[in-house]
């Protein structure tokens, strides 16, 4: 073998050590839900996947209704946050679905974590696991949980079925048909949601 085709070799095997490490590292994740910088209206929804109940993949994308989709990002069914606003969402899903928008909510839980949110609030509205996290990071609402209380964590750990730790701040996003966002609301707050007839008010006007 040459020298210059051994050269060629150490040179491809460097550049696929470097592209593997840098897919491993990923984008850097907050430590602070007030350091997200979340998708802007205007962009489209990331090509990401997310699990549907029965853990099959499913494409954000392919979430999407007649004329658009309402998605929720909350962190999980031990969040009694979350299941009060998930309650609440329901009250405006009728109006959502005459407009043509197809209301979904996301969260780190395994799909069989899933159905305890369902129950609780009697939700008939589709719900989707992020348990690796690549949705939230994709949309920029992850940030790493920092906690003293290790008894949290191991509930973080078990509610994902990873050791991430990673949670999304709370958010609704509008989007259009063709995956645009129309409309974002989020807060570093884990304690304030967005009023579900705000958030129809917001739809109605992207779809107007």
């Amino acid at each position: 073998m040459s020298i210059r085709t051994l050269y060629s070799a150490a040179l491809a095997v460097l550049f696929v050590s470097i592209s593997t490490l840098a897919l491993a590292a990923g984008p850097k994740i907050p430590k602070s839900p007030d350091q997200v910088c979340p998708i802007k209206v205007g962009q489209k929804l990331p090509d990401v996947k997310v699990n549907n109940l029965d853990g099959k993949p499913v494409a954000l994308h392919d979430t999407l209704g007649k004329k658009g989709s309402v998605l929720i990002f909350y962190r999980g069914s031990w969040c009694p946050y979350c299941n009060r606003h998930l309650g609440e969402l329901k009250t405006i899903e009728a109006d959502l679905q005459k407009l043509g928008y197809k209301m979904i909510a996301v969260s780190p839980d395994l799909p069989k974590n899933l159905k305890s949110s369902i129950d609780k609030n009697d939700l008939t509205y589709d719900l989707y696991s992020d348990a690796s996290g690549e949705a939230i990071v994709a949309m920029g609402l992850a940030f790493e949980q920092q906690s003293d209380k290790k008894s949290f964590l191991t509930l973080l750990e078990t509610s994902s079925g990873n050791e991430h730790h990673l949670l999304p701040v709370p958010a609704a996003v509008v989007v259009n048909k063709k995956g645009k966002v129309e409309f974002i609301f989020y807060s570093p707050d884990y304690t304030v949601r967005i009023d579900p007839k705000v958030l129809l008010a917001a739809a109605q006007s992207a779809a107007s």
